[in-house]
């Protein structure tokens, strides 16, 4: 466990280029900490730390963590969350996914382990699958099918958990975070994931696509909250998977509506196929994180596509006031 006060660590960040890579290396320097960021690009965008650019307590490193990379100097905390994380991303880089969860997060570990420092894992709700347990708490072992398209960034989240908890018997400090549906500015421009694409359709005018009819559900989880979670994570000195989403459940035809609203878009809902496991059901079960956190969700829905919206239409002024 490190102080609550991260003034004066180092702490590395792998995926730091990615979207919430980025927030969470900015909270970290704001926070006193020196930070090294590693991104090999390829769903990450340098422009994403623009906000880090020449200053002195950020390094950026393009690199691939899936190749072991010699970190020089002392470190105290690892954070990986190096991966491709929308569908549309990992189903188009599936082995490039799958090295990420599995290379990629041993030679973190080993990094860990050599350091003697912390290494936090973000993996995902989508290790649950399409649960059959709701709310899903982190005692759930999930409902995952091992060979199906989404198996490739489910089970490399899944084996990645097990390289940490494995380190973890070795006698590494190791923290997970089950991260559940997040959003906010810097997604990509082309991210497949919900709120991103129905912000751009009804944008643009088009059809707002809904999977199935749109009664699955979803519980979406602003980036500064996330991020707030991973760092109270960080220096909490627990071991155990720790669920860090929103507590609102919505279904997908209702943000669409929310949004389309809120875009004042006239754009009419499209009803599509449902993919291959796409969960149908998804709210965490948060009573872990509140009380080994002291951490909880404070940005409403409305208010945080507002703000992602407003970012979206490049309103920054509109964005930063949580920040």
């Amino acid at each position: 466990m490190i102080s609550n006060d991260l003034a004066h660590t180092r702490i590395v960040v792998t995926g730091a280029a990615g979207f919430v890579g980025s927030h969470l290396c900015e909270r970290l320097v704001r926070a006193g900490a020196c930070v090294l960021g590693l991104d090999d690009l390829s769903t990450g965008r340098h422009s994403n730390l623009a906000s880090l650019d020449d200053h002195p307590s950020f390094e950026f490193r393009h690199c691939d963590v899936t190749v072991p990379h010699p970190v020089r100097g002392t470190v105290d905390a690892i954070m990986h969350l190096a991966s491709p994380a929308a569908p549309g991303d990992y189903l188009a880089m599936p082995l490039a996914t799958l090295r990420a969860g599995s290379l990629g997060t041993l030679n973190m570990a080993e990094v860990a382990r050599d350091k003697a420092a912390i290494l936090l894992l973000a993996s995902t709700s989508e290790v649950y699958g399409d649960p059959l347990e709701h709310p899903q708490s982190e005692s759930y072992l999930g409902n995952v099918n091992p060979i199906g398209p989404r198996s490739v960034y489910d089970e490399a989240k899944r084996f990645s958990e097990a390289v940490t908890a494995q380190f973890a018997r070795m006698g590494v400090r190791t923290a997970i975070a089950r991260i559940f549906n997040t959003y906010g500015p810097r997604m990509s421009d082309v991210d497949s994931r919900v709120v991103p694409t129905f912000i751009r359709q009804a944008c643009a005018g088009q059809a707002l696509t809904v999977a199935g009819d749109g009664s699955q559900t979803r519980s979406l989880c602003y980036v500064d909250d996330t991020v707030d979670g991973l760092t109270r994570l960080l220096t909490a000195g627990f071991a155990d998977p720790v669920n860090i989403g929103g507590t609102h459940e919505a279904t997908v035809l209702e943000l669409a509506e929310m949004i389309r609203a809120l875009c004042g878009s006239s754009s009419p809902i499209e009803f599509v196929d449902l993919p291959q496991d796409d969960p149908l059901r998804r709210r965490p079960d948060t009573t872990r994180a509140v009380r080994v956190l002291g951490w909880e969700p404070q940005v409403g829905l409305a208010e945080g596509l507002a703000r992602t919206l407003a970012w979206e239409r490049g309103d920054a002024a509109v964005t930063a006031v949580a920040r």
